[in-house]
């Protein structure tokens, strides 16, 4: 990381405000072939552009941002946002003399909470109730090789709508569904399906269906509990 931090001072001088590592790197825990990860905060206003190259036997990418850009990213919440809040709140600084990346972690944390609520309430008509239709459709076309995917996809935002509801981002896309069961009140049929996902038991079209078929279930009266909806009180709502 140390020749790349060199390079962002030597290119934008007094234009960096602050330099700092995120993702597996930056947690102290990156393994032999985790990339190195780095935002370059500049000043000024409306820049947004990225680097990113291999040399070798190391992959380097430098994500260059004004601050209202950062900050305005970090207070966005989307079905992602379980998954993307750690770039924001553990970020290493590597050159921070005014602070940036504290603030950053701030913006971050203080997002309201009728925000999260809207999210959840997209990611679970926008994308599970999307997914459910797709699966069903495999079925009835018999395209049955298309089911493992959209469990896969299904246990995911499962996870991406658990984070939400608890406001918890995971610690790496790797440990999502690991992370997602050992939340407190999760939907119905969440653990069947991700513990099948987890242990790559794909190959069987009716033990996927029914676990599918059994978290939608689930998923739908734990919103209901919520108070989240997923049906529009009007056919067409606008």
């Amino acid at each position: 990381a140390e020749p790349s931090a060199r390079r962002c001072q030597e290119v934008w001088g007094e234009r960096l405000l602050a330099l700092g590592l995120y993702g597996s790197l930056a947690r102290g825990e990156d393994g032999p072939y985790s990339d190195i990860e780095m935002y370059a905060v500049l000043r000024g206003e409306g820049e947004a552009f990225s680097y990113e190259w291999s040399a070798g036997p190391w992959k380097a990418e430098v994500d260059v941002y004004t601050p209202d850009v950062l900050l305005a990213r970090a207070a966005r919440v989307d079905e992602r946002w379980p998954l993307v809040a750690g770039v924001y709140c553990q970020v290493r600084p590597l050159y921070d003399p005014e602070g940036f990346f504290r603030r950053l972690r701030q913006t971050a944390a203080a997002i309201p909470p009728e925000r999260f609520r809207q999210a959840v309430e997209e990611t679970l008509v926008g994308e599970l109730y999307e997914l459910i239709g797709k699966a069903r459709n495999a079925r009835v076309r018999g395209e049955e090789s298309y089911l493992p995917e959209l469990a896969v996809k299904t246990a995911h935002q499962g996870a991406m709508v658990l984070g939400l509801h608890h406001r918890r981002w995971y610690t790496a896309g790797s440990r999502v569904l690991p992370e997602a069961l050992a939340l407190p009140d999760r939907p119905p049929g969440f653990d069947p399906l991700a513990r099948m996902v987890m242990a790559g038991r794909l190959s069987s079209p009716d033990a996927v269906t029914a676990a599918l078929e059994g978290f939608w279930a689930g998923v739908t009266e734990w919103a209901r509990r919520h108070g989240y909806r997923i049906d529009s009180p009007q056919a067409i709502p606008f």
